[in-house]
Parts: C-alpha cells; structure tokens; sequence
C-alpha cells in the first residue's frame, strides 16, 4: 500500500470516529458530506497541473492528530508577542486550530458579531446556512473535505448592514504543541449590505515540532459591502501549511487581500475570488520570502462572470538559498463579464543561484469588450542601480539590502495600520537579515 493510500485511510479512520461521537450537532449534515467526498477524494500528486511543482509527500509521511481539547494553557501574556502592539484591535484566538474564548476580546464596536459556528447557525442561521461550506465546497479536493469532516466549530464574523467597524479583527492562530497536531481553523465573514471591516489573520507557531495547518476562510461580501483582509503566514520551521481562502462579491462590493508568507516548510495557498453580480471589485496583493529548504505555492483564482467589474493583482516574490515557489495565478472572464478590466502581474527576485520559482499567469477569456494583461519577470538585483548605490559610498550588503527592502515592501506600505506595517518590516528584516 502506499503511503498516500496509508495516511488516507489514517485520516479516514478519524473523520469516522468523529462522525460517531458528533451527531447531534447543527453542523453533522456538512460534515457527513464532506466525509463522503474525502472517501472520494485523493491527495494531489505532481502528475495533477495544479500541483505539478508542488510535492506534498513530506506532509505525507507523518499521522498529524486532529485536536480535541478545547481548552488552551496559553496566558494572554504570552500571547502578547503575537499581538499588535498599542493597536486596539478585536481578537480571535485558536490555538491548534481550535477556537479560544477565554483569550479572545470579541469586541468589535456596534454592529459587528463575532460568535462561534454553533452559536451563529441559531442566532444568523440564514447566513450560515446559505454560505458555510459553499464557497470552499468539500468536494473541491481532500484538505476542504478533511477540514469540513473534523469541523468541531469555528469562528462566524458578521459586519451588519451599514456598519463600519470601529476596530479591525484580528483572527491570531497559533500552534502551541509537542505532538504532531493537525490543526485546522474555520472561519466564515459576511459583510452585510455598505458594511465596511478590516481583517488580519496571522499564523504563528510556539512550537520546533512539525505539524500541519489546514485552513478554510470563507467571506461573503453583500452589495456595496467592503472588506480589507490581510493574512500573515509565519508558521514554524517544520510546520505545513494548506489554505483555502474562498471570496464571493456581490453588487458594487469591493474586496482588497495582502497575503504575506515568511514560514513554513511547505506553504500552500488557494485564493477563489468570485463576482457573483456586477459592478464588484477585487485587489490581490501578496509577498511571498522564501529562505532555506522552503516551498511557497500560491494559486490564485479571478473568476468574472458578469459585467463591468474590475480586477488586480500583484504578487511579489524573495527567494534566498534553495528556496522554491510557485505562483500560478488565473484570470477568467466568461461569456457575460463584458466591460472587464482584469490585470494580473508576478514580480520575483532571485538572490542565489540555487532559488528557483514556477511561474504561471494565464488569461481565459471568451467575452469580447474587454481590457486584460498579465506578466511575470524573474530576475535578479539591477546592477545598475547597484552601482548607483555604491558610488554614493554604500556597501555592497547595505546597497543589496536597501533594493531588496525596497522590493518587498512595495505591497506592504499599501496596508492602513501603522503598526501592522510595523510588524511586517520587522519579519521581513529578519527574514531578509537586513
């Protein structure tokens, strides 16, 4: 048997388990679903297009155990490292992917909801119901299938209609465990009708072990709704990390992510936007530094189905040692999306000989009034611009680490918070070592 079929039936044997001691619950009919589609389902090889440059066989070779407990030693101070300092934000904190109110501050101000799956199904049971399991359907490949089979419950955001959010949330997961943990956080926002809100999901890790984080973020924008999502993706050395970020915009809706990635082992990234009616907006900022040993995928996905929305994205790549990544990112504008305006771009620096990036933007278009670009470049410094630096008496190092700084902090200053812009050049520096 290989070692697929293996770990399969291991992860198998735990969604059956889980289904026998669960029912009852308001969320048994999804995970049964996604039960079935994970019987269905195989792990993606490198002989699958959309995986071809990424191998998952390491995340294979180890039985990560689902997390049962619900009750985490962590203090609040000890979380404080992870926080934003002086930034009065609402927190929500799993820890090992599962949901902890007794370190989170679920206040948001008037008008926003933060609450668990379970308590959001008898509160906002429309939304729920209408939405959860939707965007990132189980069926879509085996980690939604295994996130949504081991759903024990998540974390529900609700930006009430005409609401602009006094703070901004801030979903902190964080691995705190010597075992190897399969921790799998689940989070579903919607942003009601001219409701405005800010996310910041981060991923922090407090442990040398390796473990796997399998993600799904759902968020729903109603009509006129806008949300700012930024994701910092800093898991442990020895940590995987799999996500799934589904978005649906709906009437004159304008979503705006930053996706950063710094750790992990191996990282993987899916990010489905979806204009579900017209008149919507869509902007894709990602930063992706790659070191030593480390894969970073991110795929991304523009899916205009009706008219006159508008897309962009810029991804921005950092590749030092042997580093690996890809980026396949796609764009596609059907029968019905006329007056599009689509533009896609990936930018990577390579800073040693052994780095290597797969780049992939693609364009399917099948309406005709339309404006479309994509590109990608992969290069290294600008020795000119060197030069330019070192004849006004800068170092070597210093003139490579002020052009690679600049570089990657092309898309961070773009985010509003002072303080999480902060935050972000400092793990840049570090990763970086300037």
């Amino acid at each position: 048997m290989s070692k697929s079929n293996e770990i399969k039936n291991y992860y198998g044997a735990r969604l059956e388990e889980f289904i026998k001691s669960s029912n009852g619950s308001a969320l048994t009919e999804l995970r049964k679903t996604a039960v079935s589609d994970f019987a269905a389902l195989n792990f993606p090889t490198t002989k699958e297009e959309d995986w071809r440059f990424t191998n998952i066989e390491p995340i294979l070779r180890t039985e990560f155990t689902p997390v049962s407990e619900t009750a985490s030693k962590l203090t609040k101070s000890k979380l404080a490292q992870f926080l934003f300092h002086k930034s009065d934000f609402a927190t929500v904190v799993f820890v090992n992917g599962v949901f902890q109110k007794q370190l989170s501050k679920l206040d948001a101000g008037a008008g926003v909801v933060i609450s668990t799956l379970e308590e959001a199904l008898a509160d906002h049971p429309g939304h729920v119901t209408q939405y959860l399991g939707k965007l990132a359907p189980s069926g879509q490949n085996i980690f939604n299938a295994l996130n949504s089979g081991l759903l024990r419950d998540g974390v529900f955001i609700l930006f009430k209609k005409n609401t602009v959010a006094e703070k901004p949330v801030h979903i902190l997961n964080i691995v705190d465990s010597d075992s190897h943990v399969l921790a799998q956080p689940r989070l579903l926002v919607v942003g009601g009708d001219f409701a405005k809100g800010e996310i910041i999901e981060s991923y922090e890790s407090l442990t040398t072990a390796p473990y796997l984080t399998n993600a799904i973020v759902e968020i729903v924008l109603e009509e006129n709704a806008f949300i700012s999502h930024v994701k910092i993706q800093n898991e442990g050395a020895a940590g995987f990390h799999i996500s799934t970020n589904a978005v649906e915009l709906k009437t004159a809706s304008n979503y705006t992510s930053y996706n950063l990635n710094f750790g992990g082992s191996i990282a993987r990234n899916t990010i489905n936007a979806a204009f579900a009616q017209s008149d919507a907006e869509c902007h894709l900022s990602g930063l992706y530094i790659g070191g030593e040993g480390q894969l970073i995928d991110n795929h991304t996905m523009m899916d205009h189905a009706l008219p006159r929305c508008n897309s962009n994205e810029l991804y921005k790549g950092v590749l030092t040692g042997n580093a690996r990544a890809v980026f396949n990112g796609k764009i596609l504008v059907r029968k019905d999306a006329q007056k599009t305006n689509a533009f896609q771009q990936n930018k990577n620096i390579l800073l040693s000989e052994d780095a290597l990036v797969d780049t992939k933007p693609q364009l399917e278009i099948f309406a005709d009034d339309v404006k479309c670009s994509h590109g990608a470049t992969v290069g290294q410094l600008d020795e000119e611009a060197l030069f330019y630096l070192r004849s006004r008496g800068i170092g070597k190092e210093a003139a490579r680490s002020i052009m690679v700084a600049a570089f990657a902090e092309d898309v961070v200053n773009n985010i509003q918070h002072k303080h999480v812009v902060e935050y972000l050049e400092e793990k840049i520096a570090q990763k970086l070592h300037v």
